[in-house]
């Protein structure tokens, strides 16, 4: 796989490390200078010196043939612009962008760059994880196939508590994919197992059907405000 990746900082250049050891071919673009002229002395032709929002950089890099590009630059509007042009004017198969801002996931998802990964995200998702009574948490959002997977620890009053897989009043789109039970291994469930109170369920679902499952699982944790 040909992947360039843009921004040479911590997440970049370790992120290139990995790449290039596990056999891909890689180049990494930076536009600071001191920082690119350190990233030369390891990875030597496998970095290039320039701005990735300018086009004649990504096409020295070789981003018509590059099979992913990867945008972790510290700048959010550089990371939208670079897998836009990507995307759009080079028919890259595959972006991946960083979001260093959070408050910004929702401007690179109307813009269509998707997956963009946000850091802040990702720590609060694990800090809810295994906050007790932490409701749904969602694991792993597929824009491109419009699913989405989720966890929800299933409460004492839900619909679903003490009921078969089978019997369950789940929406159309939805489909539990997996038990898990406390102080016990997960398991993937079958029509006849039963959920309990305080067993975490992890669904795949298709996008906007959240506040239904929680109702079923967990419905004191359904949001009713802005």
């Amino acid at each position: 796989m040909y992947v360039v990746v843009t921004g040479g900082g911590k997440v970049g250049l370790n992120l290139a490390r990995e790449l290039i050891g596990n056999g891909h071919e890689v180049t990494l673009i930076e536009g600071w200078r001191p920082r690119y002229l350190r990233i030369e002395q390891e990875l030597e032709h496998a970095v290039q010196y320039g701005d990735a929002t300018e086009l004649w950089v990504l096409e020295r890099a070789g981003v018509q043939r590059a099979d992913l590009v990867v945008a972790v630059t510290g700048d959010d509007e550089d990371n939208m612009l670079i897998c836009q042009v990507a995307k759009e004017k080079y028919m890259c198969a595959r972006i991946i962008a960083r979001v260093n801002n959070p408050r910004n996931v929702q401007h690179f998802k109307l813009l269509g760059v998707q997956p963009a990964v946000s850091a802040t995200d990702l720590i609060l998702n694990l800090i809810e994880h295994d906050i007790p009574g932490h409701g749904l948490v969602h694991l792993l959002d597929l824009p491109d196939e419009q699913l989405e997977i989720i966890e929800v620890e299933v409460t004492e009053d839900a619909p679903a508590a003490g009921l078969r897989v089978a019997d369950m009043e789940l929406p159309e789109g939805s489909l539990v994919i997996s038990v898990l039970c406390p102080g016990k291994p997960g398991f993937v469930p079958t029509a006849d197992t039963v959920v309990n109170p305080g067993d975490e369920v992890l669904l795949v679902l298709d996008p906007g059907l959240e506040e239904q499952i929680t109702m079923q699982f967990n419905p004191n944790g359904v949001r009713t405000g802005g």
